[in-house]
């Protein structure tokens, strides 16, 4: 039998011990090889079953892969810092707190105490105001003086809710002026009704000045509010009123050139009287109402003029 069968009881050559056994013999007994260099035959085989197929030739046997050790694994990124929860309460899951909510409770009583008491000073304003424009009630009647009190003067208003004294007359404002002229001789031009020359300006305008539509009859109403029928000043704005009439007069009288028509541009106004002329506005047609159409004048007394106002008034 060759040496390099692999029976199991092969015989081994010199170079037997330099080759590792075949696996199957490895864990052998001893006995079951012979030793080395025995010229005896070679011994039966004395196993039952079937004898192992011969292998062509005996290669040595793939040594065991030694267990290497395992691949490091990569390691995980670190995990995102989570921010740390908020105390309960603090904010809602949607996001801050903005505004008020913000504010500790005791700020948020604070606010809200201050927010109750605005609310209430304006509910008492508008109802006072109110009152005061509406028609007399039994509300102003019993309480006109409170009511007065809170308005004026600083709230003072000058129109009525509803218009329940709706205007019913005509005034026209109407002005002439003693001027002097170069000879020292004093002449007095006729009345100018400026308030005509007012409406002739706003009629068929679009966007009249505020001062055609309003600064005679304010100024008007102002005197007469602060005068008796007599003409003598009530309280302690009646000469304010005079001198506010007074110099829109003399500055209009300028403006339409009554002093240049007058005395040839080298006079100058001396001093100026003043009268309403009030007319009764005329019933519509299908009314049984019989009203007189006579007008009725005013006459203030003659003012001077001083001499800073003269020329066209204090500018």
């Amino acid at each position: 039998m060759d040496a390099y069968d692999e029976g199991s009881n092969a015989r081994h050559g010199p170079d037997a011990s330099s080759r590792p056994a075949p696996p199957a013999q490895r864990g052998a007994p001893a006995e079951s090889a012979a030793p080395d260099g025995s010229p005896g035959p070679p011994e039966p085989d004395v196993h039952p079953g079937p004898e192992p197929e011969p292998v062509a030739s005996l290669a040595p046997p793939e040594p065991i892969a030694s267990l290497a050790p395992p691949e490091p694994i990569a390691s995980p990124a670190p995990p995102e810092p989570v921010a740390s929860p908020a105390p309960p309460g603090s904010y809602p899951p949607g996001g801050p707190r903005t505004g008020i909510a913000a504010l500790s409770p005791r700020y948020q009583v604070g606010v809200a105490l201050a927010l109750a008491v605005v609310a209430i000073g304006v509910c008492v304003h508008v109802g006072m105001t109110f009152l005061h424009v509406a028609p007399a009630n039994t509300v102003t009647r019993a309480h006109g003086k409170a009511v007065d009190d809170w308005i004026y003067p600083e709230f003072e208003q000058n129109w009525k809710l509803f218009a329940p004294n709706p205007l019913q007359q005509n005034i026209s404002i109407q002005v002439r002026a003693g001027i002097r002229g170069p000879d020292g001789m004093t002449l007095t031009t006729g009345w100018y009704d400026l308030s005509a020359e007012d409406g002739r300006a706003i009629d068929g305008n679009l966007l009249p000045s505020h001062t055609q539509q309003n600064e005679l009859r304010r100024a008007w109403d102002f005197f007469v509010a602060t005068h008796d029928g007599e003409n003598r000043p009530v309280g302690l704005r009646g000469s304010l009123s005079e001198s506010y009439l007074r110099r829109i007069m003399v500055l209009r009288l300028d403006r339409d050139g009554a002093v240049r028509a007058a005395t040839g541009s080298s006079g100058v106004i001396e001093r100026v009287q003043v009268r309403s002329r009030t007319s009764n506005v005329p019933p519509p047609e299908w009314s049984r109402e019989k009203v007189s159409m006579t007008p009725s004048y005013r006459e203030l007394p003659w003012w001077r003029v001083p001499q800073d106002e003269a020329r066209g008034g204090v500018r």
